[in-house]
C-alpha cells in the first residue's frame, strides 16, 4: 500500500465534513460513547458507496445528471431534517446533575444515532464518484483483481475514516461540561452545526449543477 494513498485517505478524513459535523454534535449533546457510535455509523454509511464503485453503478450516475441529482437532493433533504433537529432538541444539550443515577444525561438510543449517521453518508452522492475517481488511481494496471484491491483500498480508508471521526468525538466530549454549562454557548452550538448541515447542503446543490 503506497504512502501516497494513505497519507491523501488521511488529508480527506481530517477534512470537515457532514460526517464530521455529525460526530461532533452527537458527541456535544450526548457524550463521548455517542460520538465514537455516530463515527460508527458514518463509517458504515461508506459501505454502499464503495460497493457501488466497486461494481460500477458509480459510472451510471456519473454519466446520468438525474440519477446524480435525485440523489443530491434527497441528501440535501435530509441535511435541512438534521439542521431543523438540532436547532428545535433543546433538551439534548444539558448539564447532568450531580446526583443523578450514574451522573449523565439521558442517552440517546445507538440505533438512532447509528441510523442518523448512516443516511448522512448514504445519501451523499459525491462519495460515490470521490471513491469511482479515487480508488483507481491506486490500482495498478493490468492488475489480476482490480476489484479485491479497490476493497482493500477501501478498508483501509473505513478504518481510518472510523479512527479520526471517533477521535474528533472524543475530543468534543472532552470539553462537552465546559459547553453546556453555559446556556449562551449551547444556544451558539446549535446554531453553528444547524449551519454547518445548511451550508453542507448548500454545497451539495451547487455540486450537483
Amino acid at each position: 500500500m503506497s504512502t501516497a494513498f494513505l497519507l491523501t485517505a488521511l488529508i480527506i478524513c481530517l477534512t470537515p465534513g457532514t460526517g464530521v459535523v455529525y460526530t461532533l454534535s452527537a458527541a456535544l449533546a450526548h457524550g463521548p460513547r455517542a460520538g465514537v457510535v455516530a463515527a460508527a455509523g458514518c463509517t458504515l454509511g461508506i459501505v454502499p458507496h464503495v460497493l457501488a464503485t466497486v461494481t460500477g453503478a458509480a459510472a451510471l450516475l456519473h454519466a446520468s445528471p438525474l440519477a446524480f441529482r435525485v440523489l443530491t437532493y434527497a441528501g440535501v433533504a435530509w441535511l435541512l431534517v438534521m439542521a431543523y433537529s438540532t436547532l428545535r432538541d433543546r433538551d439534548a444539550l444539558v448539564v447532568p446533575q450531580a446526583d443523578s443515577p450514574g451522573g449523565g444525561a439521558p442517552a440517546r438510543p445507538s440505533s438512532r444515532v447509528v441510523g442518523s449517521a448512516v443516511l448522512l453518508n448514504l445519501l451523499n452522492p459525491k462519495l460515490t464518484l470521490f471513491f469511482f475517481a479515487f480508488l483507481p488511481q491506486f490500482v495498478h494496471e493490468g492488475d489480476p483483481h482490480p476489484a479485491r484491491r479497490m476493497l482493500m483500498l477501501s478498508g483501509v480508508f473505513m478504518l481510518m475514516t472510523f479512527a479520526v471521526f471517533a477521535a474528533y468525538g472524543l475530543l468534543a466530549a472532552s470539553v462537552r461540561q465546559q459547553v453546556v454549562a453555559r446556556p449562551r454557548v449551547l444556544t451558539w452550538a446549535r446554531r453553528v452545526f444547524a449551519g454547518s448541515f445548511v451550508t453542507l447542503g448548500a454545497r451539495l446543490v451547487l455540486a450537483a449543477r
